[in-house]
């Protein structure tokens, strides 16, 4: 069992995420990102804008990353 953090994730908070595979965390991720989203989080907010502005190589590059980072913890 791996741990990460919504900031390590390009998040806004220290929120810990536990999985045994990279795409349990990013799911768990996800889905606090939703709530964030409804409750209208700004620093959560502004994480997203970021993303949202990715092209699909820099957002491929992106996840290649934290996927990485996932594989070395």
């Amino acid at each position: 069992m791996k741990k990460m953090t919504c900031k390590q994730l390009g998040g806004a908070c220290a929120m810990e995420f536990y999985g045994a595979t990279f795409e349990e965390i990013a799911a768990q991720s996800k889905k606090h990102g939703r709530e964030m989203f409804l409750e209208g989080d700004v620093a959560h907010l502004e994480a997203m804008e970021q993303m949202r502005s990715m092209n699909p190589v820099a957002m491929k590059h992106w996840f290649d990353e934290k996927r990485n980072l996932f594989n070395v913890l």
